[in-house]
């Protein structure tokens, strides 16, 4: 073989592997990138999971008995864990009560009050007792929006009622408040920000709010 041949052959070897290389390298960096967006997307879902699982909870009573009116009885009970926030307009906190006596005591203590919010880029919980516990990991993702939209959905009970409401009544007939909340998590990867997802949820609330009572 000639020098020439030499040179030529060695040329076209060194092509080769360079094409190689970038296929490789191609390849590596797309993995890499499906890594992350899998890994982002487990985060988020995960969160929003529990964003979604907790916030059912909401208005949870141990003794929803006590808020029954009764022939002959004085008063009734309000349900003090009913309070959501936010109530009408979307929010980047959310806010909630439920139950978590042994004996129901009909007054919520510090324990009994939970809620979520972003703060610098993580999500946290609020795990009652007024601490704050981050529920995604900063060093893997970084939390760019979190929302909680809520819609109401009101029906009346008038049917329910025994006798006509008054007219120009404010509190009759009573109304049956349906509440759902839709969460929103957007969130980016720490070791590449070109990966963002977001993903949606939407919950409703259980224990329904009920306003206004029937005629007496």
């Amino acid at each position: 073989m000639s020098i020439v041949e030499l040179l030529v052959g060695l040329a076209i070897g060194l092509f080769i592997v360079a094409t190689g290389l970038t296929l490789l390298t191609g390849n590596l960096r797309e993995n890499r990138s499906l890594l992350l967006e899998a890994r982002l997307m487990q985060d988020l879902r995960s969160a929003a999971d529990m964003v979604t699982r907790d916030l059912r909870r909401a208005g949870y009573w141990s003794d929803p008995e006590a808020g029954i009116w009764q022939r002959g009885a004085s008063s009734v009970t309000a349900n003090p864990y009913t309070a959501v926030s936010p109530s009408a307009a979307a929010s980047d906190a959310v806010s909630f009560r439920f139950s978590r006596d042994e004996i129901e005591n009909h007054s919520v203590d510090s324990n009994e009050q939970f809620g979520f919010r972003l703060r610098a880029g993580v999500l946290e919980m609020r795990i009652g007792g007024g601490k704050w516990q981050a529920r995604t990991d900063a060093n893997t993702v970084l939390v760019t929006a979190f929302s909680v939209t809520p819609e109401v959905q009101s029906l009346s009970l008038e049917a329910f009622c025994s006798a006509d409401c008054p007219p120009g009544s404010s509190t009759c007939p009573p109304r049956q408040q349906v509440r759902s909340l839709a969460v929103v998590l957007t969130g980016k990867a720490v070791a590449d920000a070109a990966v963002l997802r977001s993903v949606r949820s939407a919950v409703r609330l259980r224990n329904d709010l009920v306003t206004g009572a029937c005629p007496v």
